[in-house]
This record gives C-alpha cells, sequence and structure tokens, in this order.
C-alpha cells in the first residue's frame, strides 16, 4: 500500500527575519503560541513564512523559559518536481466591506485571511455605525495573522484603514483594468446577468462589495453601479452581515477555481 504523507498546513508567520547567524528570537505572544500553543521543544522543525512572503523550515534550538531561539534551516522550495507544473496563480480577490456594528467585523477578518483573499477594504457606509469609535485596524491585523498561521494560507491578506465610501470607490477606481470585475452583492434583485457570465472573462481580480446590516441604500447601490460593478444575488435568503461576506467569497472563489471545467450556457428565450 502506497504511504500518504500528511502535509503540516500550520505555518508561523516571523515578525523579523534570521540574524545574520540564521538565527530567530520570538518572546511576548509569538513565544507563548509556539511553546504554549503548538507546545514546540527542542529540536522540533516548523515551517515558517519570512517577512517578504518566503516560506522557510525553522528549527528550536533553545527554550529558557519566555525566548525560544530558532535556527533558519532552509527556504521552501517553489520549483516543480520531475513531470509537475507550477500552478497557474489565481485570481486576486478584494472585499469591499461596509463595517457592521459590534464586533461582526472581526469575524469577516477572520474568514478573509482564512479563505486566501487578497485584501480586505472596510468602509463606513450609510447603515455603518458611527465613525467616531476606536481605531480597529491593529486588531484586525493581529487577527488576519493568527488565521494565516491555523489555515496555512499562503496569501498575505493585506488591510486598508477604514475609509469612506468616496474613499473606496477612489480605490476601486485604481483598480478597474479589462481584467478587473467588480460585483456588488445586493438583496434586492438587481442583477441583469449571472455571476457565471460576470466571471466569464477569467479576470485576474474580483472586487467585491458588501453590504452591513440593513444593505447598501438605493443611493449607494447606484453609485456602485455607475462606478462599474455588477449588482448580483444569490437567492432569496437573507443572510446575516458576516455570513454573506464569507458566502460570496466562497461562490466566487469556487467559480474561478473550476472555470476550466465549466461552459457558460445561454437560456433560450
Amino acid at each position: 500500500m502506497r504511504r500518504i504523507k500528511q502535509q503540516q498546513v500550520k505555518q508561523f508567520l516571523l515578525p523579523l527575519p534570521p540574524d545574520r547567524e540564521g538565527k530567530i528570537f520570538l518572546d511576548g505572544k509569538d513565544y507563548h503560541y509556539l511553546v504554549r500553543v503548538r507546545r514546540l521543544k527542542k529540536g522540533d522543525s516548523f515551517p515558517a513564512v519570512l517577512p517578504g512572503g518566503a516560506t522557510a523550515m525553522v528549527r528550536v534550538e533553545a527554550d529558557n523559559g519566555s525566548v525560544l531561539t530558532g535556527v533558519y534551516l532552509e527556504s521552501a522550495s517553489q520549483e516543480p518536481a520531475a513531470g509537475e507544473t507550477m500552478a497557474t496563480e489565481p485570481p486576486r480577490i478584494i472585499l469591499f466591506q461596509s463595517i457592521p456594528h459590534g464586533a461582526k467585523m472581526d469575524t469577516i477578518v477572520r474568514q478573509a485571511a482564512e479563505g486566501a483573499l487578497s485584501e480586505v477594504v472596510p468602509f463606513f457606509s450609510a447603515f455603518s455605525p458611527p465613525r467616531s469609535g476606536p481605531n480597529k485596524t491593529g486588531r484586525w491585523r493581529r487577527i488576519i495573522r493568527e488565521a494565516r498561521q491555523q489555515s496555512g494560507s499562503p496569501v498575505a491578506t493585506e488591510l486598508r484603514e477604514p475609509c469612506s465610501l468616496d474613499e473606496a470607490l477612489s480605490c476601486w477606481g485604481s483598480l478597474k483594468g479589462s481584467k478587473t470585475v467588480g460585483l456588488l452583492f445586493h438583496h434586492i434583485p438587481l442583477a441583469q446577468e449571472t455571476l457565471h457570465s460576470y466571471l466569464s472573462i477569467y479576470p485576474g481580480t474580483v472586487v467585491i462589495a458588501i453590504g452591513p446590516e440593513g444593505g447598501f441604500s438605493p443611493d449607494e447601490a447606484e453609485r456602485f453601479i455607475n462606478a462599474g460593478f455588477r449588482p448580483v444575488t444569490l437567492g432569496n435568503t437573507v443572510f446575516r452581515v458576516e455570513t454573506a461576506a464569507l458566502y460570496c467569497a466562497a461562490a466566487v472563489r469556487v467559480i474561478l477555481l473550476e472555470n476550466s471545467s465549466w461552459t457558460l450556457k445561454q437560456m433560450p428565450e
């Protein structure tokens, strides 16, 4: 019987590159995570991601009770093995998320990182909470780091500073191109084409816009459409905001990953 080697998914995102001797020193929360949560001991090795994005193996050399010393072993090879080909670079998925009430954005950010989304752009819309609250960008970036370590996502999910709707649409303007698709997921059936049809151009970047509780106002929906977003409605179910972001991103990703196995068929008139 052929033995199948189980791949270790969890990875650790190094806050700093190794020093000239190839050593890495980790303390504080990083020490707690590796020693108390992952239970790593002297001699154990673990996959890590360097600040520049390269992957490597690190071996635990010492643990003095508060600082873990690791030794950089080698970079993980990105070259295909004999008879293999490199996988095609998947399209980028960027989430434009209108900030909801409470801690729901924490869940959305975590799921975006686990789902390998390229970027999250949080913005305030008509039904978002007041903008006077504390800035949670630092917290969301920590959540992204933890989610990537837990899930093993190879995508370095970026997070922009919270902004206004005008600034979000300006960001969209800088992303627009012949291979960029903007999708406005709206609970009101405004769609004129199917999701498969919108994605049939095999885009390089897909931007999805999700509203907060209550969705987007009619004026906001019109602004997105006038800016070039395509309206999409997925059935007649009203989702919780944190479910909507995950559901819509997953629908887009599955279509993009399987675009070589489906064909677009015209509905009979």
